[in-house]
């Protein structure tokens, strides 16, 4: 059932001054009136691309995970693979550039699994994330910022590591642990 949607936006901006801006990101700081009617500030990061992750999944019930260094973390991560698509593009189209990029996989079929918005306190990006099926090798394409390391593992065991912590990226999970849902309760099949 869903949930009644809220009262209009309760926050007023004033200003907004530009404070940052590079090829992916913008950072803003806005003067705003709060939900209170106090005056404030309000930092957000404008992402120039959509998010966009993709489940591959095998006949034979495996997936693929990305591992990489994360930067900004300065941790290791394991992730489904994904990227960034151009807005003009659109989600399905950086899809399968990112799934044959980062995979070497292409896929003959394809379902919008979820939208999903990854950090909507401080940014304004939005996510989606598609399962592929139908599957074929090919070669991989990694760019330059990439050193990347694929494996190969079961579906179960990958929404396993989204349930124990050991892959902690948060379109990743959400999309392992809807997928499991789905295919749980029947609404997805593969």
């Amino acid at each position: 059932m869903p949930l009644d949607k809220p009262s209009p936006n309760p926050w007023q901006t004033i200003s907004t001054t530009e404070i940052y801006d590079n090829p992916w990101i913008t950072v803003r700081e806005n003067k705003v009136i709060n939900p209170s009617g106090g005056d404030g500030i309000y930092g957000v990061v404008h992402f120039k691309n959509l998010a966009i992750g993709i489940i591959p999944v095998d006949k034979d019930q495996h997936t693929w995970l990305v591992g990489q260094y994360r930067y900004s973390l300065e941790e290791y991560s394991w992730e489904i693979p994904m990227g960034g698509s151009l807005h003009a593009d659109g989600p399905l189209k950086g899809a399968k550039r990112e799934l044959q990029e980062e995979t070497g996989l292409t896929a003959t079929n394809w379902q919008q699994l979820m939208k999903i918005h990854p950090s909507n306190s401080v940014t304004d990006e939005v996510g989606y994330v598609f399962l592929a099926t139908n599957l074929t090798q090919g070669e991989m394409q990694h760019e330059e910022t990439e050193d990347l390391i694929i494996k190969r593992v079961p579906l179960d065991h990958a929404i396993e590591m989204a349930m124990t912590d050991e892959i902690t990226d948060c379109i990743s999970a959400a999309a392992l642990l809807r997928l499991g849902l789905g295919m749980q309760k029947g609404e997805i099949i593969i």
